[in-house]
């Protein structure tokens, strides 16, 4: 526990302050305008704490401090710590993506329309961010329906023929600037009447095409004229999947919250020049106790800190208690006057229920797949107890599997499933040790003793428990046998059956107690087994192609003239890896043990040549 006398010592500054548990690991990442004013608040009495504050109070160890200059300083720190440990028992984003954005490359002579998921400060223009990059894609390829501008990335250079042209020129999907046939004003104005679309300035377009429209129907240009009535469709079409929000065009974004117990979703409606854009909407966790003030601000400093477009006007239901701190920090961010609002009244309360709403419809959705998923693990688990005359479910089932190549780099992989699904934190793998050659059974033999007479160990944090109700190993009576005999050597219950494999190594049946059960592909039993069998497998070889890879990059170190076992062996313990042999002088060569100033002249040689 964290000595309370030390709480006097910290510093009456602004800063940020970091909490630690026994193992050294960063539970919790907070900012305070008074250091120790703050943090002894912790600690002054349980009672007045939330539960998951007590909790965490409870695991404190160490308290690290960083005094800063100012606020600002310290939120923008305590930003970035967040995001760098992903603190327990700070306030997470469970989405954490960069958006899709659609950029106009305006500093190519040729400008290209193209999706990035980066937003850069480099000459471009970029429209976001979206939330559906499929959304993205459907926009841009209805733009070059209507603009067959060029997608490709060559360089291409105004009144010069420098490329053979591809294939979207040969069937009028690119006008073929790399011909050196397309003026540079003519693609200009197409690019600009692309940009208008995008920034909503679609009527006045519409209006002069039409009028070119007409003018070309009365100079019986026909086909001109139909490709301008395409052109204009085309445009509509696009302009009406943007809702008008407000007259005043102004770029706002709509943010609100549905919460229930533990789990929260934040609904954003984004609102770029007065027309509903897109949506998006990320969960949060543990919040069962946290205010709703508390929940949008650790929302907005994350999701603002990296969406890479932030609007003038950030509307929120409930007012911020840093709020001022945290509009100054992004007002530079953005490079201009950022504002939260909390309307009482009028149309920009109706929206923010609007969104409130689809917060709660979103949320109900992804807690009925949760249900969903849940009673599908327990049918599984159910199917799995059932099989083999289980009295309770087998909450953590552990699966082995051995890989090698006749027997050489010789792995073994532990496979863990709780309630029905992957965990994957608690997989480990094996370097066989004992064993040398193919053999299966022994091999599988000493993995399971190694993982048993880990969990007998009294350590405080030990990695190998719980035991499991089930172990798995990819074989038949043979491998059950194997396992069975080591299991038996320790006090524990745990069932140990065998996933039989056809002559096609799938997976045909389970073995227990002396009898092969048939699998039933279609049902959940058959396809939760076929799920750990194929996981073990690949999380096994993988492992064994690692080390399978290191192994033959280190034996090419044989091949040179003066390196035997025993210097391939120094040399791979003194550099560690073979990048960095490949890198080194000859003079720190020669500081290898065992090496002496010829065969490093060698290793430094070979290296130089195979460059």
């Amino acid at each position: 526990m964290v000595d309370r006398n030390k709480l006097k010592e910290l510093p009456q500054s602004p800063g940020i302050y970091m909490m630690k548990n026994l193992q050294g690991d960063i539970i919790y990442v907070g900012k305070a305008i008074n250091l120790r004013n703050r943090v002894r608040q912790y600690f002054h009495s349980t009672q007045n704490l939330t539960p998951k504050t007590a909790v965490l109070v409870s695991h404190i160890e160490e308290i690290e401090t960083i005094v800063t200059d100012s606020e600002m300083e310290a939120l923008i720190l305590e930003c970035n710590l967040i995001k760098k440990h992903r603190p327990r028992y700070n306030i997470l984003l469970k989405d954490d993506k960069n958006y899709p954005w659609i950029k106009v490359t305006l500093n190519e002579e040729y400008p290209r329309i193209m999706m990035t998921r980066e937003h850069k400060k480099d000459g471009n223009k970029y429209f976001g961010p979206f939330t559906s990059s499929f959304a993205v894609k459907n926009t841009i390829e209805a733009i070059l329906k209507i603009y067959p501008m060029r997608t490709c990335n060559r360089q291409v250079v105004h009144g010069k023929k420098s490329w053979r042209p591809c294939l979207n020129y040969h069937i009028g999907q690119c006008q073929g600037p790399c011909q050196g046939n397309v003026s540079m004003e003519k693609y200009g104005n197409e690019i600009k009447e692309i940009l208008d679309i995008f920034n909503g300035h679609h009527l006045e377009l519409i209006k002069t095409l039409k009028e070119k429209m007409a003018m070309a129907a009365d100079n019986q240009d026909y086909e001109e004229a139909a490709k301008l009535r395409d052109q204009i469709s085309g445009i509509k079409h696009i302009a009406e999947k943007q809702k008008i929000i407000s007259s005043a065009k102004q770029d706002q974004d709509f943010v609100a919250l549905a919460q229930e117990d533990d789990l929260g979703c934040v609904q954003v409606f984004h609102v770029r020049e007065g027309k509903l854009m897109g949506s998006d909407h990320l969960f949060v966790e543990g919040i069962a106790d946290v205010g709703l003030s508390e929940i949008m601000e650790s929302f907005v400093k994350q999701y603002y800190a990296t969406c890479g477009f932030i609007p003038k006007e950030i509307i929120l239901k409930e007012t911020l208690a840093d709020g001022n701190a945290i509009s100054q920090w992004l007002s530079q961010l953005a490079e201009k006057k950022v504002e939260f609002l909390c309307p009482q009244r009028g149309q920009k309360l109706k929206m923010l229920k609007m969104v409130e709403d689809n917060a709660d419809l979103a949320l109900k959705q992804r807690l009925l797949e949760k249900r969903q998923k849940e009673e599908n693990s327990k049918s599984r688990l159910h199917g799995l107890a059932e099989l083999i005359g289980m009295e309770k479910l087998p909450l953590r089932i552990e699966a082995y599997d051995i890989s090698n190549i006749s027997g050489t780099n010789n792995v073994g992989g532990m496979v863990v499933f709780t309630d029905g699904k992957m965990n994957r934190k608690a997989c480990r793998r094996f370097k066989i040790k004992s064993v040398d050659g193919q053999n299966d059974y022994a091999s599988m033999q000493e993995m399971v003793f190694r993982r048993l007479e880990r969990a007998m160990k009294t350590e405080e944090k030990n990695t190998f428990l719980p035991l499991p109700e089930i172990m798995m190993v990819d074989g038949g009576v043979g491998h059950v046998s194997a396992i069975e005999g080591i299991v038996s050597l320790y006090p524990v219950d745990i069932k140990v059956c065998g996933m039989v494999k056809d002559d096609h190594h799938r997976l045909r049946g389970l073995y227990f107690k002396g009898r092969e059960y048939p699998l039933k592909k279609a049902t959940p039993l058959g396809i939760f087994l076929f799920e750990i069998s194929e996981e073990v497998h690949r999380y096994t070889l993988g492992y064994h192609q690692i080390l399978r890879k290191k192994g033959m990059l280190a034996s090419s170190l044989e091949e040179i003239s003066g390196v035997g076992k025993k210097r391939r062996e120094a040399l791979m313990a003194h550099f560690g890896r073979m990048d960095n042999i490949k890198k080194a002088t000859r003079e720190e060569l020669v500081k290898v043990p065992g090496m002496n100033e010829k065969t490093a002249q060698a290793v430094f040689d070979y290296f130089q040549i195979i460059e």
